[in-house]
């Protein structure tokens, strides 16, 4: 099994080596195409998905590369890079999103938890935890007063510090595995007050903006809110999930 394990990562990494040359070499359209059989068929990973934005951004595909972009976040949300390479895209968008106010403790929590990644955030909780039994034990067993009260309020800060990274840890993984979020891929779709082409139109979007759905159990419809908090109809086609 290790062996076959082995082989699989090695071809993995020729494959994507053989992408990375012609990212090099600018040939983007055939970086795209290996990129996206990598992921096709042998699983992803935020590197690959930030390098084929990367690659959908220099081909001036600016949804492509939002949607990678976003892909590549939600799994190492605390990468610098892919933060900065998306606002970079969405800049570049028709529709300038003014997001909704958010209560400050709301902007910080997310703030907080982007800024490592799930696997990042699992490291720091068990660290804390193997350092809280070390404070307990010192508390249990040292005889000075001094290095006992050390030893308690130390475990009282890591327990503290265990239960935000999983926390998290959790958030960010639920993040992943409930992906309601999707951008807009048509060029331009109008919005619609219900999930028929005969209803009203409620205002237009543009590809790369991106959405929330809060309704999909209509078959080829979605509801979707924007970040602005406009909400309406849009064609299931128009959009892909992130």
């Amino acid at each position: 099994t290790d062996t076959v394990s082995v082989a699989v990562a090695s071809s993995n990494d020729a494959t994507k080596q053989v992408a990375d040359s012609l990212y090099e070499k600018e040939d983007f359209a055939e970086a795209v195409a290996v990129y996206e059989d990598i992921i096709a068929n042998k699983g992803v990973s935020a590197d690959i998905y930030y390098n084929l934005a990367n690659s959908y951004y220099k081909l001036d595909d600016v949804a492509r590369a939002i949607l990678n972009y976003e892909r590549a976040l939600l799994l190492d949300q605390g990468d610098e890079d892919i933060r900065a390479n998306l606002a970079l895209a969405r800049g570049k968008t028709i529709d300038k999103v003014t997001s909704a106010s958010e209560m400050f403790f709301v902007t910080w929590w997310k703030g907080l938890v982007n800024s490592f990644s799930v696997d990042e955030w699992a490291v720091i909780g068990i660290s804390s935890f193997v350092l809280m039994l070390i404070g307990i034990l010192v508390y249990m067993f040292m005889s000075s007063l001094v290095v006992r009260k050390i030893g308690v309020y130390g475990a009282l800060l890591l327990l503290f510090v265990t239960i935000v990274a999983n926390v998290a840890a959790m958030y960010q993984r639920y993040s992943i595995t409930h992906r309601d979020t999707a951008i807009v891929m048509s060029p331009v779709v109008s919005v619609k007050s219900s999930p028929s082409e005969a209803s009203t139109d409620l205002f237009l979007m543009h590809s790369g903006s991106k959405v929330t759905i809060t309704d999909k159990t209509m078959k080829d419809w979605v509801e979707v809110k924007l970040e602005e908090g406009k909400i309406g109809w849009v064609p299931l086609e128009s959009i892909e999930i992130i």
